[in-house]
């Protein structure tokens, strides 16, 4: 870490900035912090701007950008710092105009030093979010930061007490929870429409296989490949890791189950009030690539059972034609489904003692079965709560200290559903997990793989 240098006021910071960065100011002007603004975690007045800086401005963390453009246009939200390692990412950002006149970082690191952030976005690949969630609530950053929270247990267990040491507000982004059809399946759920939920089918369609057969190679001259991999261990860099198609290598995305994984299941804890709880097993099968640089299971079959209330979750990942259908359903329940046009292959079948209910998607699209959406609860029905969206959430955090709807100890419990599929798919045997130690237990191997090294300086 380079040693810090004597700031300037704010204003005179923003117009060099300005110049530097060849790109406009904020609302085409200096946005001056009044004296006091920086209040403790949890204190920002209703009308108090929230200043952002944004880690990541690749694929998806541009459509974080745009999500929270509401917010920076009812003046509530400013962006006022960006970094990125690719060059070209940081170029399509001024091109395009994104965060006019925020400071620009290669390193996000020099981004946790500018003192009037009061949050941070993290979009980054998977392999970064532990890290530098750890480390922005060390900075004493509020976090957003896109799921999963993390790709190993310990990373899980150190994001957790890094916020409560802190005292930030963290909302980790499952945002199938903040959708509007998502309430309405959670008050379906909560009103015992279908009696006790005994089990609940989380489906998808397979992760993908690579058949290109492309060579490693020199990486791009405008991206630090090495700061790409951070706390992943070394390899050259090939086209088929980044950008995004990490996603389909274990050790940085973890295939279906950790990318939409995350939403699915997320779902399923919010509206079974099973958040802070977690399964006793775990058992997993899958089928891995047949070739090509892709390691993460193409199909994939695995059983989490949950004791005290007893339930279990099953996680699917199936070819395409095995999918629930409408077509394949009776006439009384296709009366019952949305139109099925455009319908993604993701979702969940929830079984109850008086029937079944289904959802399809869990993140930002999330769609509930007819008849959930047209129940009408009688005037003792019991009311969930309605998120006012994800960011707006979060954003209520920050100002009230109110624990947000996917706050960093939902998102560790999700995350850890996951990994522990992943792990009991490549061990190939049953998991015994310990939720209240948030470990695994009676499996030495198993333990050794909560966790793994992470390189120099990029760890936690």
């Amino acid at each position: 870490m380079t040693k810090k240098t004597n700031r300037v006021p704010r204003r005179t910071f923003l117009n060099r900035v300005g110049v530097a960065a060849g790109v406009g100011l904020v609302g085409g002007a200096p946005a001056v912090i009044p004296s006091g603004v920086l209040a403790a975690p949890g204190k920002k007045g209703a009308n108090d701007r929230i200043y952002i800086g944004h880690i990541g401005m690749g694929g998806r963390a541009r459509g974080l950008w745009r999500e929270l453009g509401p917010l920076r246009d009812k003046g509530e939200a400013v962006s006022v710092a960006i970094s990125d390692v690719d060059k070209r990412s940081l170029a399509r950002t001024a091109k395009d105009g994104v965060a006019p006149g925020a400071t620009i970082y290669h390193d996000y690191r020099r981004l946790l030093e500018q003192k009037d952030i009061d949050a941070v976005v993290i979009g980054t690949p998977d392999h970064w979010h532990g890290v530098q969630f750890v480390h922005s609530a060390e900075s004493g950053k509020h976090i957003y930061c896109e799921k999963p929270a993390c790709c190993t247990i310990e990373e899980s267990r150190a994001m957790v007490a890094a916020a409560i040491e802190a005292g930030i507000v963290s909302q980790i982004g499952s945002q199938g929870r903040s959708q509007p059809e998502a309430y309405l399946m959670h008050r379906y759920l909560a009103n015992g429409v279908i009696g006790k939920v005994s089990r609940v089918e989380c489906f998808h369609y397979p992760s993908p296989e690579d058949d290109s057969g492309t060579p490693d190679s020199e990486p791009p001259p405008e991206l630090d490949w090495d700061q790409w991999l951070g706390p992943l261990r070394w390899r050259p860099y090939n086209e088929r890791y980044c950008p995004g198609k990490f996603r389909w290598m274990i050790d940085s995305g973890g295939g279906q189950i950790r990318d939409r994984g995350a939403h699915v299941m997320s779902c399923a804890l919010w509206w079974l009030n099973a958040d802070g709880t977690g399964p006793v097993t775990v058992e997993a099968t899958g089928t891995p690539p047949s070739q090509g640089a892709w390691d993460s299971a193409v199909l994939m079959d695995v059983t989490y059972t949950f004791e005290n209330p007893d339930w279990v979750m099953t996680w699917t990942q199936m070819p395409r034609e095995e999918l629930p259908t409408a077509e394949e359903r009776t006439p009384e329940e296709l009366n019952n489904e949305i139109t099925p046009i455009k319908r993604p292959g993701y979702g969940a079948i929830y079984h109850g003692e008086k029937g079944t209910c289904m959802h399809w998607g869990g993140d930002g699209g999330t769609w509930a079965e007819r008849k959930v959406r047209q129940w009408k609860p009688p005037a003792n029905a019991v009311e969930v709560y309605k998120s006012p969206g994800h960011f707006e959430d979060w954003f209520v955090g920050i100002r009230t200290g109110k624990k947000p709807i996917m706050n960093i100890a939902a998102g560790a419990g999700v995350a850890n559903l996951c990994i522990l599929g992943n792990l009991s798919y490549l061990l190939g045997r049953k998991l015994r997990w310990d939720q209240s130690k948030q470990e695994i237990i009676g499996d030495e191997q198993a333990r050794r793989m909560m966790s793994r090294p992470q390189r120099h300086p990029y760890h936690l």
